[in-house]
């Protein structure tokens, strides 16, 4: 299959699909889907390109997209592309600071933003800063209110107009023509667990291999399907994923509110979508309530058929084996009936391959999932190796593992701290404007250092921890604290844990509860309590949380189990500082933020 440059795909895919449907959105007046063809889709990009150029926006010079998903973001990305721009997408939850850090970084001086929160988070930043480098603001959505005495920015429709003559029609041309595979296409900044971001400078030569790759590992994807995009367009795991459907001719529908994503599953079915694990965890705390709330005979029958497909997924479809027949009929039967309902419940029954990364999945949930006949396909990347580095193969896949290498790439683990090395055409060229972090980021023969500690069984990756991330007890004992946090994912009563150990007697955790499922535990149980904070102090509630870590954690050694922990009554929070924009600890800020109730575990 040939893969145009990315400043042409959306035009080659509009050539050969015409009036098909290419984007679904949302309106946001009338609730109802809307349908965006490739021949509109990429009209809409033309017109993006010659605007940027009207504008002013130079060969590989950087733009800002501060949004969330929503059709005029596709617009601006590939029309970047089409004027050789550079595509810089900001998390639409970031803040001013945020903000003004890549926009100083980067040099963006034309910002695209999407919704109301965005606007004000942008003018205030340009305010702060002073328009002599953010000169403007572009704004996608037309019900945002302005500020006053705001002349800086304008209405994306308004924008997209500037190109629209024959002049700008001419450069985009030119452009398009001249773009090369050398040229820089987007820099992602990592969300910093530790430190400040820094800017993952990705070619288009690494976005063409990614697809590359991608078609040959994933080829039951096809124009047939119809994609969710719900992860932010910021994320590379959405990113890549979202441009291998366009690359493929998939539909894509766009989930624009985050907080909509069960009534939009359920409405649009996607039989593709990439998500990351605590949406599965979600899913599999679902499947198990309705389970348990079943009729006794009912939950024989869930429990044979959870049976049934284990032995016919993993025995045999896994391994590419044909099942004897009578296991074949029975599972059949259980995939029309049981399994369909389970999906049905959240629109996934249409489900032909579900990638799932950007965070560890347990064994436990992936092999529930996959034994109902939930086609997850588990993977692993990073945006320095423009998403996937391995997946789930469709045949002989090891449950466990991370997946099988990717086709040309090229996996090393280093013997002295089992540091997982990446050598290939998807590695980023550069860390933007860093060449001292750049430099230490690569072994002196070019592989890059991931951070991630795993180890290699043949072709078969799989992931032990982050590196930073292990702790050292005051016993000299090596902790793994997502090991153990991943281990209480799938509780139906947990919504967040951070596990504490580092120069630590024992392991101790803060945990933040379901509270919705808790508070029902309690009303059922006539627990009284006023609110969340009394709720959590009651010693019924305790001691069902002491059960249920105890419960998950058997499998651990003891050094490795916790022995103290303390609720919650609110939650870990990006604003608080306490998540990165893709909801991963920042142990060091909890860390601070908890010091008393962490001391308060540890005193004799």
């Amino acid at each position: 299959m040939m893969i145009p440059h990315f400043a042409e795909l959306i035009h080659h895919q509009a050539e050969r699909y015409g009036h098909r449907t290419a984007l679904l959105h949302r309106d946001s007046r009338t609730g109802k889907w809307m349908r965006i063809s490739w021949t509109t889709f990429a009209d809409r990009v033309r017109l993006t390109s010659q605007a940027l150029i009207e504008y002013g926006i130079g060969v590989q010079e950087n733009i800002g997209i501060y949004a969330p998903n929503m059709p005029q973001y596709f617009y601006t990305a590939f029309g970047a592309y089409g004027a050789r721009a550079v595509e810089v997408p900001m998390y639409p939850t970031g803040s001013p600071d945020q903000i003004k850090y890549i926009v100083r970084d980067a040099g963006i001086r034309l910002l695209f933003v999407g919704e109301q929160q965005q606007y004000n988070n942008a003018y205030k930043a340009q305010q702060e800063m002073g328009d002599t480098l953010l000169r403007k603001i572009v704004i996608f959505d037309r019900s945002v209110v302005r500020y006053p005495g705001d002349e800086t920015s304008v209405f994306f429709d308004e924008f997209v107009r500037l190109g629209d003559n024959a002049h700008a029609t001419t450069a985009a041309r030119i452009r398009r023509n001249e773009a090369s595979m050398d040229d820089n296409a987007l820099i992602i900044y990592t969300s910093g667990t530790t430190g400040e971001p820094k800017g993952v400078v990705i070619t288009h030569a690494n976005l063409h291999e990614t697809m590359r790759i991608h078609i040959l590992r994933l080829p039951m994807v096809t124009d047939r399907d119809l994609s969710m995009c719900f992860l932010p367009l910021v994320h590379i795991f959405e990113k890549g994923w979202t441009c291998f459907c366009l690359c493929k001719g998939v539909r894509i529908a766009i989930n624009q509110n985050p907080k909509m994503i069960r009534k939009t599953l359920l409405e649009v079915r996607p039989t593709l979508m990439c998500n990351v694990p605590r949406f599965w965890e979600k899913v599999y705390v679902g499947a198990q309530d309705r389970i348990r709330s079943a009729s006794a005979p009912m939950q024989r029958l869930f429990r044979d058929a959870i049976r049934t497909g284990h032995d016919y997924i993993f025995n045999y479809r896994r391994m590419g084996q044909k099942a004897p027949r009578a296991l074949a009929l029975k599972f059949g039967f259980y995939q029309t009936t049981v399994f369909s309902a389970l999906k049905r419940a959240v629109g996934i029954e249409r489900g032909n391959i579900y990638p799932v990364a950007g965070a560890p999945l347990s064994d436990e949930i992936a092999e529930f999932l996959l034994s109902v006949d939930i086609p997850l396909v588990y993977g692993y990347g990073l945006s320095e190796t423009t998403a996937s580095v391995c997946c789930y193969p469709t045949k002989g896949f090891t449950l466990g593992s991370i997946g099988t290498i990717m086709p040309d790439v090229e996996v090393r683990i280093d013997p002295d701290n089992n540091e997982i090395l990446v050598r290939g055409k998807t590695v980023m060229r550069e860390y933007y404007r860093k060449p001292e972090e750049t430099r230490r980021a690569f072994t002196p023969d070019g592989y890059f250092r991931t951070g991630d500690a795993g180890r290699l069984e043949g072709n078969t990756l799989f992931f032990l921890e982050r590196i930073k991330d292990l702790f050292k007890t005051s016993n000299g004992k090596y902790i793994a604290p997502q090991a153990i946090e991943m281990s209480l994912g799938g509780n139906a009563y947990i919504e967040q844990c951070a596990v504490i150990a580092d120069e630590r007697k024992f392991v101790s955790a803060l945990i933040v509860p379901a509270f919705d499922a808790l508070e029902a535990y309690a009303r059922q149980r006539a627990i009284p309590f006023t609110d969340r904070r009394d709720l959590i102090a009651r010693e019924e509630v305790v001691r069902l949380y002491r059960s249920l870590i105890e419960e998950a954690q058997q499998h651990f050694a003891s050094f490795e189990q916790i022995k103290r922990f303390t609720l919650l009554d609110h939650p870990f929070t990006i604003e608080a500082g306490e998540l990165t924009d893709t909801l991963k600890l920042r142990r060091s800020a909890i860390a601070r933020h908890y010091s008393a109730e962490i001391e308060a575990m540890y005193r004799d």
